[in-house]
């Protein structure tokens, strides 16, 4: 009976729930998706769009605990979600919404014709969904966000939005409801392999470097929303891969009187939840940094580890004079978000290393503003990026000024000839006019598919004008 035990535990490592049964996952390729492996083992309802999380037709939702310590469904895209992720856990994809009957939320759907081709339609569902089942939702009132990474291209939102708001408040009875009455399932270390390649999800930072001992080189990821994308779209193979997304160490939030401290392995939409107000300056970040969909996964520590130009992070943590605590097996070190980037896609990160957490000092700024130029509002990639940070005394003379971008370098950078010129002054039009001179000397960006180099200079003073456009009456 004891091995019999020691069995049963072990192979709950490679298993986790589908749709309310336990399915194995032993040998499956380390590279492979969640969308991958349902749709090899027959569950095509997840369907393959974009293959990087744009479109959400590959949506499903995962069971987990909330940071209000509910448990909850969370919905994400199976495109960019690992295969070993999913190890004991909880997962449902369209075909275990229905339960003998349409499901309200199919119901409104089929009823408000909120579906033409159906190719988006099963991902619709699932993000509607986890929305039917989300803690504190009023009937007749749809949140847009919860469809925001979803997208439809014959049959329009109207209808979409319509069932949305059609659907009622829960019945009793309901069984996926029954579900979200017990505890979430609890990460634990997982070890996936198949031939020589390997997957691992330690539960501590112990394990994480243990891990990288015996796979120097492993790619590691967390959310996976950029790692996986190079898998789908450039065929992309690893033979050690590292998940960090389990590490307790890397998820905590801690709001002390000196700084705001930000685990590494947090999710942005947690990180949205948390704050409730407390820095506006990345509160504006958050809604436009892609779809509710990838920030359900997607960290500061990724997209700070992935050193773009492009991210939509780094102009704001720069602005906001944070640092990152990077961790290894020898020890700690902390490092200016500043000095992280030394070229492009290039950080300052040494073999072994990983970006633990992001310290962000306080008193926050008098003044802090995120400005995104990008082709739509929301879910899109940015063509130049500003986070601007400004502290003034009471007589209204600038204290300190720090101005980062992103989008107009090789690496996000502050333009520090430009926040000279305002330290010391009056916070004034004159003074906002001697530093866009400066800035205007400050990059040299270059032309590609989402803008000119002559529009990403321009839109670098710009941004300026914009900011003291909102802040000089009240300085």
């Amino acid at each position: 009976m004891g091995s019999r035990g020691v069995r049963a535990k072990l192979g709950r490592m490679l298993t986790f729930r589908l749709n309310g049964r336990e399915v194995d996952a032993s040998g499956a390729d380390p590279n492979t998706t969640l969308l991958g492996w349902l749709r090899e083992r027959g569950l095509t309802g997840s369907k393959e769009g974009c293959a990087e999380g744009e479109c959400g037709a590959c949506a499903v939702v995962v069971v987990t605990e909330g940071p209000d310590g509910k448990t909850r469904y969370q919905p994400v895209n199976s495109c960019l979600y690992l295969l070993g992720s999913a190890i004991g856990r909880e997962i449902v994809t369209v075909e275990g919404v229905a339960n003998g009957a349409l499901h309200p939320v199919q119901k409104a759907m089929v009823e408000l014709g909120g579906s033409q081709c159906g190719y988006c339609t099963p991902g619709f569902i699932m993000s509607l969904f986890a929305e039917y089942y989300r803690d504190g939702r009023v009937e007749g009132e749809l949140d847009p966000e919860a469809i925001a990474g979803n997208l439809c291209r014959c049959t329009g939102y109207r209808p979409i939005r319509d069932a949305g708001r059609r659907l009622p408040l829960v019945s009793d009875g309901d069984g996926h409801a029954a579900r979200l009455k017990s505890p979430a399932p609890t990460d634990a270390d997982v070890t996936l392999t198949a031939g020589e390649r390997v997957y691992l999800r330690p539960s501590s930072l112990a394990g994480v470097f243990d891990a990288l001992a015996q796979h120097p080189g492993a790619k590691l990821v967390t959310g996976g929303t950029d790692a996986v994308v190079e898998m789908n779209q450039r065929l992309t193979r690893y033979e050690a891969i590292v998940s960090l997304e389990a590490v307790e160490e890397l998820r905590v939030f801690e709001d002390a009187d000196d700084a705001l401290i930000l685990g590494a392995a947090v999710p942005l939409a947690e990180i949205e939840e948390r704050l409730d107000g407390a820095l506006p300056m990345l509160e504006a970040l958050l809604p436009l940094f892609s779809s509710r969909l990838i920030r359900n996964r997607a960290t500061l520590g990724g997209n700070l580890a992935t050193a773009s130009p492009i991210g939509d992070s780094p102009p704001v943590l720069l602005a906001l004079g944070a640092e990152v605590i990077l961790a290894s097996a020898e020890g700690e070190r902390t490092v200016p978000v500043s000095e992280l980037f030394t070229g492009y896609r290039k950080t300052a990160l040494k073999d072994g290393e990983v970006i633990a957490k992001v310290r962000i000092p306080k008193p926050f700024p008098t003044i802090g503003r995120f400005y995104k130029v990008s082709k739509r509002v929301h879910d899109d990639i940015s063509t130049v990026a500003a986070g601007f940070a400004i502290d003034l005394d009471d007589a209204g003379v600038v204290k300190q000024a720090r101005l980062a971008y992103g989008g107009v370098a090789a690496t996000p950078a502050r333009a520090s000839d430009a926040e000279k010129a305002l330290v010391g002054k009056k916070w004034s039009a004159e003074a906002v006019a001697d530093a866009k001179t400066r800035l205007a000397r400050s990059f040299t960006p270059m032309t590609d598919q989402r803008g000119s180099a002559d529009y990403r200079a321009a839109m670098v003073t710009r941004l300026l004008d914009k900011l003291w456009a909102e802040t000089g009456a009240s300085a």
